[in-house]
Parts: structure tokens; C-alpha cells; sequence
């Protein structure tokens, strides 16, 4: 860290949150320009949009998505219309905001008229999408994996996919929703950051217990059941690379206007964090793509009202040392002189 600024160039620049330091002229950067940017969730709905749009089979693991409030009346056109074609249809939607994260200001819904279009959805635009309603459970737990991506650079394209993830639970057992248990956040959003807070998270010395465990240890019980679990990987795999093409041409608008061709300037790389959801038939489908996911390797225990420890977590530990070491090794400029 330069606390008081560098005096001579590095090989590789660690920034904290975006890519913005008009001073480098070589080396590499850990964050692409444009990239917090790119996968915010209505631009990434979109750019997933424009590709469904062009190929509907090959994109069909992205749920149907409507902008707010701009789309609004498409939204409610869209859906009266699939439920008069189909009155057994009993749709859940998520909303979610645009810029939230952490589960912030999201909810679910049954009817469009149930959107609450308050002044902030004006100043504050939101994903409204289909819930996945029939996730793989495990112990009774809808789950999510967050794994690590790394793009390593846009021309050409170079994808690195870590070979562990985690996977974070829910803490309520699941059922779908219904009008009574829509607001019940522990039994259908996955995310960490809300999970945490309730009495039934469990940290776990082990990485196949507990409210967070490896998706390593998911895929062995899965395999152990007689799941396909090559089929799934290369899945996962594909739903990655098609993602990465999507937002490819937005972020070479950002990358070329800020580091023009024939300018010294730095090359990018970037740790991005997948967030994907199994269906009960293991096909995986994207939630969304994390630009700085979070590589703490602890996290906070309350001994006493107010005050707080960090205590290690194995399972964070055992899947990010790696992902930042493997990153570091590919990016190694010794290694092109070796």
C-alpha cells in the first residue's frame, strides 16, 4: 500500500472499488473502466436482452426481465397477456434496484399492481424479473453460488473460471411463494448480507456445513445423488462465456475511451463474482455479475451487545486465497520474461 503516493512504477495496481488513476501509463490494473457500470443490473438486463433478442435458445438462462419505470406498461401488458393464454399461470416476480446491493430494497410480488411506485422508483429505476420458483434445495435450503470469474483481457478475449465457488444459504426452509410468505427474506433471498442476521445462521467451522459452505461440497453430493455433474460445469461454463460476450462490446467502449489505441497505458484484468441460481433440473440461470465481490476472508462475531471480533471464516478463506493467488499468477509479468 503507498499510503503517501508512489514514487516508481509497479508491475500490477491493486485498486480498491473502480478503475480511475490517470497517472499509469504501464502495468496491469486489477479493475476494467466502465466495468461497475456495465453489469449494474438494468444495463446487464439489457445487454442480456439484446443478445435473447438474437439468439433465444442460447440465452434462455437469464429470467424474463422489464426495466422501471420505463417499462412498466410493457411489464403489465406482457404479463396479463401470458395469463389469459395460460389461467394456471401464477407468476412471482422479484424486484430489484438498480444500483442496491446485499439484498438492499428488494422484494417479490405476485401482481404487477403490487409494485410499489413510490416517488423513489422514479428517481430510483429497478429490474422487476420472473422468480425462479422451483430452485434445487439442499437440506430443505435454497442456496446460491457465487463464483469467481476472472477476465483476464478483452482483446482477444481471455476467461478464467475458478474451480471452487461458495455457496450461501437461505436460512428459513424453502416453499414457494405464496401471498403469505412473500415477505419472508430468509426463505427466498440468498444473499449473505441479509442471511446473517437471522438467529438461524450457522458458521461452520466445515466447508460442507453451515449457512456457507464450498460449492465443491455441494457438487459431491450431487454427484453422490448420480447428478451429471460434468453436465452442469459445462453448463455453468457456457452461461459465463455467453455473459462475458454480452457485455464485451459496452465495456471496449469505456476501456477505448479511456486508454485510447497507440497511448501508453495500463492492460486490465478483473475478479468478477457470478451469482447463479441451480433449478431443481440443475440447469443454472445468472442472477447477476458482481464487479468487486468481497475478498474478506473473515467475518464478524458480536460477543456483547456492540462490540464486535473478526473471527476467520475457513470456508472464505480455503475458495479466495486461492482465486487471488491463481489471479496473480496469471497475470505475473515475470512469468512472459521466464
Amino acid at each position: 500500500q503507498f499510503p503517501f503516493g508512489r514514487r516508481l512504477p509497479c508491475d500490477i495496481y491493486w485498486h480498491g472499488v473502480s478503475f480511475h488513476d490517470n497517472n499509469i501509463f504501464s502495468g496491469q490494473v486489477n479493475k476494467f473502466p466502465g466495468m461497475m457500470e456495465t453489469v449494474r443490473k438494468i444495463t446487464l438486463s439489457r445487454a442480456m436482452r439484446t443478445m435473447q433478442d438474437l439468439f433465444p435458445l442460447e440465452y434462455n438462462f437469464y429470467p424474463r426481465s422489464w426495466i422501471l419505470p420505463e417499462e412498466l406498461p410493457l411489464f403489465v401488458a406482457e404479463v396479463r397477456v401470458m395469463k389469459d393464454s395460460d389461467p394456471s399461470w401464477k407468476p412471482t416476480f422479484i424486484v430489484k434496484p438498480d444500483g442496491g446491493c446485499q439484498g438492499d430494497g428488494i422484494y417479490l410480488i405476485k401482481d404487477p399492481s403490487d409494485i410499489r411506485l413510490t416517488g423513489s422508483i422514479q428517481s430510483r429505476p429497478a429490474v422487476v424479473q420472473e422468480y425462479i420458483c422451483k430452485p434445487l434445495l439442499v437440506d430443505k435450503l435454497k442456496f446460491d453460488i457465487r463464483l469467481y470469474v476472472l477476465l483476464k483481457s478483452l482483446e482477444p478475449l481471455e476467461i478464467y473460471i475458478a474451480k471452487d465457488g461458495l455457496s450461501r444459504f437461505c436460512t428459513e426452509p424453502y416453499q414457494e411463494p405464496t401471498l403469505k410468505n412473500l415477505h419472508q427474506v430468509f426463505m427466498h433471498l440468498t444473499n449473505y448480507s441479509l442471511n446473517i442476521h437471522s438467529e438461524n445462521f450457522i458458521h461452520s467451522d466445515s466447508v460442507n456445513t453451515g449457512s456457507k459452505r464450498t460449492f465443491s461440497s455441494i457438487l459431491c453430493r450431487l454427484s453422490s445423488r448420480g447428478a451429471d455433474v460434468k453436465k452442469l460445469w459445462s453448463d455453468i461454463i457456457s452461461l459465463v462465456i455467453k455473459t462475458i460476450i454480452a457485455l464485451t462490446p459496452e465495456l471496449k467502449v469505456y476501456y477505448q475511451s479511456d486508454i485510447p489505441s497507440g497511448k501508453p497505458g495500463p492492460t486490465c484484468f478483473q475478479i468478477l463474482g457470478f451469482d447463479i441460481l441451480l433449478m431443481k433440473n440443475l440447469k443454472p440461470m445468472l442472477l447477476e455479475v458482481n464487479a468487486n465481490p468481497s475478498m474478506r476472508i473473515e467475518h464478524e462475531q458480536e460477543l456483547s451487545p456492540g462490540v464486535f471480533e473478526n473471527v476467520p471464516s475457513p470456508v472464505d478463506e480455503e475458495v479466495k486465497v486461492a482465486v487471488i493467488r491463481d489471479t496473480l499468477r496469471l497475470v505475473d509479468p515475470q512469468k512472459k520474461k521466464r
